[in-house]
């Protein structure tokens, strides 16, 4: 007979988390033991070459409420941490990283939000100790986002939240190869409230968001995320049709009143090839758009083992 679900799911994502991960569980296990709830503490590695994993494995030795995942590979952070959403039992899943950045007391409140009838609780941070590059980099990147993103997104909500059994079933169906899970919360149109906290700093270890896996993530966002963008040759193709009337008729102007006007339909003559050009183009995205939301199919990660699941 199958154990029957818990209530809340916890999934950390690590990677070379050796000096967090035993102070973490039992952080964790204070707050869901004084929230009085039934729970799961899953970690997922993506790759640990620290000694995280053995840790990891000592605890679920002498704690079943302690799961492990281990992947083959670094997945990296979108795929990794949504895969492991995807295999949690719980009523309610919480996701978030294994350094303490995303604080385990905020979780009693999240609870708190669901029981009243949230189906998505996210934490907002304030403010976050970064260089003036990061936050520039952020900032242009939530910007450039709403502009041409799908759907709007959450500026400081970097994931770590609470999310229904009712809305990670339906993410799961959605099969996305690069998950952007954070808009894709957002996406789904499920019932959100935030809780605005100071994210503190790391408890130990170095942080793995580096400028280069900022960029890295900022472009895979775009590029899953933002079926717009794919449209963007059309846009620029309308403009370059219209320069390129424009540029024809002052030619003719030109030409009626006896001035030189044959640089100018040479310019018109090759806006207008820049415009078909762009075209077909966009075409091409229009189908790459419509084929991506057809084929969505390729797994998350792959697993080398499984400690404590059924």
């Amino acid at each position: 007979m199958a154990a029957p679900p818990v209530d809340i799911s916890i999934v950390a994502a690590c990677l070379n988390e050796a000096e967090n991960v035993i102070p973490l569980a039992a952080a964790l296990k204070s707050v869901l033991e004084g929230a009085q709830v039934s729970y799961e503490i899953i970690y997922i590695d993506n790759g640990s070459t620290d000694g995280t994993i053995d840790l990891v494995k000592g605890m679920c030795a002498k704690d079943p409420h302690i799961k492990l995942i281990v992947n083959n590979r670094n997945f990296g952070y979108m795929r990794s941490p949504a895969h492991a959403i995807y295999q949690a039992s719980g009523r309610a899943v919480v996701g978030m990283c294994s350094d303490f950045q995303d604080p385990p007391a905020l979780i009693g409140d999240f609870i708190a939000r669901w029981r009243s009838g949230a189906k998505i609780v996210l934490g907002v941070r304030q403010s976050e100790k970064s260089s003036l590059t990061i936050r520039l980099v952020r900032a242009l990147g939530y910007g450039f986002y709403n502009r041409f993103g799908d759907y709007s997104v959450i500026p400081g909500a970097t994931g770590f939240g609470l999310y229904d059994r009712d809305v990670v079933e339906c993410l799961r169906l959605w099969r996305d190869p690069e998950p952007f899970f954070r808009g894709m919360l957002v996406e789904s149109g499920y019932r959100l409230e935030t809780i605005h906290y100071h994210r503190p700093p790391r408890a130990a270890g170095e942080t793995k968001n580096k400028f280069a896996s900022l960029v890295n993530f900022a472009l895979t966002t775009v590029g899953s995320a933002s079926k717009k963008m794919l449209r963007a040759p059309l846009i620029v193709c309308v403009f370059t049709f219209m320069l390129t009337v424009a540029l024809l008729l002052f030619g003719l102007v030109r030409g009626l009143f006896g001035l030189p006007f044959a640089g100018l339909l040479y310019l018109s003559a090759g806006s207008f090839a820049f415009s078909l050009i762009l075209l077909f183009l966009g075409l091409i995205g229009e189908q790459v758009r419509i084929i991506s939301d057809m084929v969505r199919n390729v797994p998350l990660v792959t697993e080398r083992e499984r400690v404590n699941f059924d």
